[in-house]
C-alpha cells in the first residue's frame, strides 16, 4: 500500500550502476585494464588508463538522491582502503605509468559522475 514498488537486490543494482559506469569511462576516452580486481587486502572496481594515467576508480551507487551524493560516500576510511588496495595492486601487476590517480563515479539517481583526481593521500 505504501506505493513502494518491488525492491531491487543490491548486487543486481550495484552491476548496473558498475556498467553505467563503465560505459561513461570508455566514453570520455579511458581504456579499462582490469575490473573487479581481487586480492587479499580488498578490491578494486575498475582499473584504467587514462592516456598514460593509470587510474585506480571506485564506483559508488545510490538509488535515491534524498539520502546524499554517492560521491559523499568515499570518505577518509574508504579512501585509505583504496589505497593499500591499490599499493597491492601495483606490487602484484607491476604495471608500467608515469602517473597514478584515484578517480571515483558516483551514480545518484542513475545519472552518473566522474570526478577525476578525486582525493589524494598525504
Amino acid at each position: 500500500m505504501g506505493g513502494g514498488g518491488e525492491q531491487v537486490p543490491t548486487t543486481t543494482k550495484g552491476r548496473a550502476g558498475e556498467q553505467r559506469a563503465v560505459a561513461l569511462l570508455l566514453a570520455a576516452g579511458y581504456v579499462i585494464v582490469e575490473r573487479n580486481w581481487r586480492c587479499a587486502v580488498g578490491e578494486l572496481d575498475v582499473v584504467a588508463r587514462d592516456g598514460d594515467v593509470l587510474c585506480f576508480v571506485e564506483i559508488r551507487t545510490r538509488s535515491r538522491a534524498d539520502r546524499g551524493s554517492a560521491l559523499e560516500t568515499v570518505g577518509a576510511a574508504k579512501q585509505r582502503r583504496l589505497a593499500r588496495v591499490a599499493e597491492a595492486y601495483l606490487a602484484i601487476r607491476r604495471p608500467r605509468a608515469r602517473a597514478m590517480r584515484f578517480d571515483v563515479v558516483g551514480i545518484t539517481a542513475g545519472e552518473p559522475v566522474l570526478i577525476k583526481d578525486a582525493f589524494r593521500l598525504g
